[in-house]
């Protein structure tokens, strides 16, 4: 009886051990993949206590959950030839566990190298301008080169990649900051240029409208004064209308003429009786004779007007100055 409780015992220890070794629990992020006797089996253990042969039986976990894996920095060199360091991440997941295991060992390792050799290409057929401006085209571009190898044949879907960072050198980098500054400073000109052009064109319609409305320049002027007064100042600027300086600057010209025209004297003219007597015919057909005037600079005629400059203003006293003949009969007449 001893003998036979013993053997029970023996027996229900083994199947509990048994019974411990065909229990496998998947979590719910999982997918179990199971091989008997090396061979794979077609069913896939979905997550929750599953139950496999403890002999013969072995079951690999797979997970589904999107994995982050980060690129090293790669050196490349961009379509336009330019020397750069570019880093980027990718983030992929499992969606057939059977190929993942079976048709590549360590599919991490294998993405991350695809990764690398798929960065440093795409690098190499975009210029600096591309990269630095349009990122997205880029990412899209290096998902589309990474699904190719590891979707199909080894299970993985890449769902993202990013380029993380882009190290230029320092020459490059003080050259874009150069040029950046220099198209800030062109944008600042169109804009104050296209400010002052729109300003014009007001101040322009502004000048029409009160043109038409002589009443709207004293109520400018008005306006004027109120704003210089608010700042509380001691001194206050009053605008002179223009009209008024052309009427002084008139009144000024025909008094400044009539000064020099009542400065200018005569020279008087030797009495010499006999000889307008003995010579009419002579002094009479004497060419008129004129003193000399410097012939630069402007002057005011005889008549208080102004005149363009001395030769006009020597001209004109030249004509007006008296000949020999008129002397000689102002003479005759004196002596008569």
């Amino acid at each position: 009886m001893g003998v036979l409780i013993t053997v029970l015992v023996v027996f229900a220890a083994a199947g509990l051990v048994l019974l411990a070794l065909s229990l496998r629990n998947v979590q719910q992020y999982e997918k179990g993949v199971v091989f008997r006797f090396g061979r794979l089996l077609p069913d896939i253990r979905g997550p929750g206590l599953r139950v496999i042969r403890p002999i013969g039986d072995r079951m690999r976990k797979v997970s589904v959950q999107t994995e982050v894996l980060g690129i090293p920095p790669q050196g490349s060199i961009t379509a336009d030839n330019v020397t750069l360091t570019v880093d980027a991440v990718v983030y992929f997941r499992v969606i057939d566990p059977v190929k993942a295991l079976v048709n590549v060992r360590n599919y991490p390792s294998a993405v991350s190298q695809i990764a690398q050799t798929s960065l440093r290409a795409v690098i190499g057929r975009a210029d600096l301008d591309t990269l630095l401006s349009d990122r997205d085209h880029i990412n899209a571009e290096l998902k589309k080169v990474m699904d190719a190898p590891t979707e199909e044949p080894w299970g993985l879907r890449i769902e993202r990649v990013e380029i993380k960072d882009i190290a230029l050198p320092a020459s490059m980098m003080r050259s874009m900051s150069k040029q950046a500054e220099a198209e800030r400073e062109r944008r600042a000109r169109v804009i104050a240029a296209d400010g002052e052009f729109q300003a014009s064109q007001r101040l322009s319609d502004a000048a029409a409208t009160m043109a038409d409305t002589p009443g709207a320049l004293q109520l400018r002027l008005l306006q004027t004064v109120v704003d210089v007064s608010a700042e509380k100042n001691s001194t206050l600027v009053m605008p002179f209308p223009v009209e008024m300086l052309r009427f002084f600057e008139h009144q000024s010209r025909e008094t400044d003429g009539e000064s020099i025209h009542r400065s200018i004297p005569r020279p008087a003219l030797p009495e010499r009786p006999e000889e307008s007597q003995e010579l009419p015919e002579l002094i009479t057909s004497a060419p008129p004779t004129a003193p000399a005037f410097p012939l630069s600079g402007e002057r005011v005629g005889s008549h208080g007007d102004r005149t363009g400059s001395r030769a006009a203003v020597a001209r004109e006293q030249r004509d007006n100055w008296p000949t020999h003949a008129d002397s000689d009969s102002e003479a005759s007449h004196a002596g008569g």
